[in-house]
């Protein structure tokens, strides 16, 4: 595999951990009341002393009142992110894989501009005989097909005057 295709996967594997380290803690970042005009969305009921009023008394003779259904059981919860050590042990991986990059990037070889140049024009010329090369190829290709279509038609002819090919 090529540095420059190592270096794209190196950069993906990057952003991997970062949408991993940052979506978990926005998903489990414990609420945060934003004002204290606004209700806590801890405690959906803060005067809980309403709740606790005696009702009225029931009437004579009438059926007592039923017992109040216990509350709905939770479903189970899966196990809390740890929000202390989650952040660091992400920072760690990213830091690993900065560094990973980083290592990469020091892999690249080095040169000047004269030659970068002299390489461009080295490759320039290839790419000159090379495309000769096509070019003869391709007009090698074009007679070949003039020569198919001729005898392609002179047969065609025959069949439809039912001659005798020569």
């Amino acid at each position: 595999m090529d540095i420059i295709t190592q270096l794209q996967e190196q950069l993906s594997d990057m952003a991997m951990v970062a949408v991993n380290t940052f979506g978990p803690l926005q998903r489990d970042a414990p609420p945060d009341r934003l004002s204290s005009s606004y209700p806590d969305p801890l405690n959906p009921n803060p005067k809980p002393e309403e709740d606790a009023k005696p009702q009225a008394p029931a009437q004579p003779g009438a059926a007592p009142a039923p017992a109040p259904a216990p509350p709905p059981a939770l479903p189970p919860q899966p196990p809390a992110l740890d929000l202390a050590e989650h952040p660091k042990a992400m920072s760690h991986a990213l830091v690993l894989a900065a560094k990973r990059f980083d290592a990469l990037v020091a892999a690249l070889p080095l040169s000047s501009e004269e030659d970068q140049l002299k390489r461009i024009q080295e490759l320039q010329a290839e790419n000159e005989v090379v495309g000769l090369e096509l070019q003869k190829q391709l007009e090698a290709a074009e007679l070949e097909l003039k020569q198919v279509e001729a005898l392609f038609n002179e047969a065609t002819d025959n069949c439809i005057n039912l001659k005798k090919p020569d």
